[in-house]
């Protein structure tokens, strides 16, 4: 198929790779940056704006960080809606709003075009082997078209519903994500202030109804305190921003949710925009004046 792909950052780069590979031809803007040479060398072909690719491609792919970018990159000038046709189908791959997505979608349709939500879960382990969770919201016709795609990205890919489904499927995604984060921060920060070995007690806990895969990765990501590099701060705090916006309007608490973004900014108030998630135990650390690898505290 003939794939535009807009968006070649951490994850947009190795997703937009596996398609090559798979023989797709695509066709590839990078925001302001130049297209990396590895994937002109594997086959693509760099355009020089969001309507070129629309232009040249049947289905177009977005992967940027945020919903202002993804409407840039869809309605502003020289943006991908300038370069469509009917029958053509977008998919927003990013992470951002539900209501947004919506209103997208209903521009999109408005030139004939089809509109998938379908953001991602896995990160950049996921994304290079194409192992990524799709969760994607939209017309059931346009999602078989396009599940050829979705199978050469991820692993688990489901049609949610419509337009936006698959957006709220991401942030409820990332509010269990990062309320695991935040237990697992928490019973790991009170054994290590309690004595305990924090590395021996998350192995006992790996054996037991607590065991996740949040406690078996990123409980070692804070037990070894190695938080860089991996899924930043300031994009999961992006994602929980949306969940509370998403909640006001719903009028739905979500108290746990949150407590977790405040812990966000307390590291990134303390320089860890670009650190892992998991990092998030330093928060907690800073408010129990210990951490997990400090001395025990006397008897």
């Amino acid at each position: 198929m003939k794939i535009g792909f807009i968006g070649l950052g951490i994850m947009g780069r190795p997703m937009a790779e596996n398609l090559i590979r798979a023989g797709h031809s695509l066709f590839l803007k990078s925001g302001s940056r130049p297209v990396p040479a590895e994937l002109i060398e594997a086959g693509g072909t760099a355009c020089d704006s969001a309507r070129a690719v629309a232009e040249r491609a049947e289905i177009v792919i977005t992967m940027v960080p945020d919903t202002p970018q993804v409407e840039e990159v869809l309605f502003g000038p020289a943006g991908v809606a300038e370069g469509l046709t009917p029958g053509k189908t977008v998919i927003d791959m990013s992470s951002i709003s539900p209501i947004a997505t919506k209103g997208f979608a209903r521009r999109i349709n408005e030139r004939g075009c089809d509109y998938l939500d379908a953001p991602v879960s896995g990160g950049e382990v996921g994304a290079k082997a194409g192992s990524l969770t799709v969760m994607v919201g939209g017309p059931e016709a346009a999602f078989e078209r396009a599940r050829p795609l979705f199978e050469v990205m991820g692993k688990n890919i489901t049609l949610v519903g419509g337009n936006g489904d698959g957006q709220t499927t991401k942030v409820a995604n990332q509010i269990i994500v990062a309320l695991t984060i935040e237990a697992v921060g928490e019973a790991l920060v009170f054994a290590a202030k309690a004595g305990a070995d924090p590395a021996r007690v998350r192995a006992a806990l790996m054996g037991g109804f607590a065991a996740s895969r949040i406690l078996e990765v990123h409980g070692q990501r804070m037990v070894e305190r190695a938080f860089e590099p991996g899924f930043r701060i300031e994009l999961h705090r992006k994602d929980l921003n949306l969940a509370l916006e998403g909640a006001q309007a719903l009028g739905v608490p979500l108290p746990n949710t949150a407590t977790a973004q405040e812990l966000f900014n307390t590291c990134i108030a303390h320089g860890g925009r670009a650190w892992d998630h998991s990092a998030m135990v330093q928060a907690l650390e800073l408010m129990a004046n210990h951490a997990l690898g400090s001395a025990p505290e006397p008897a």
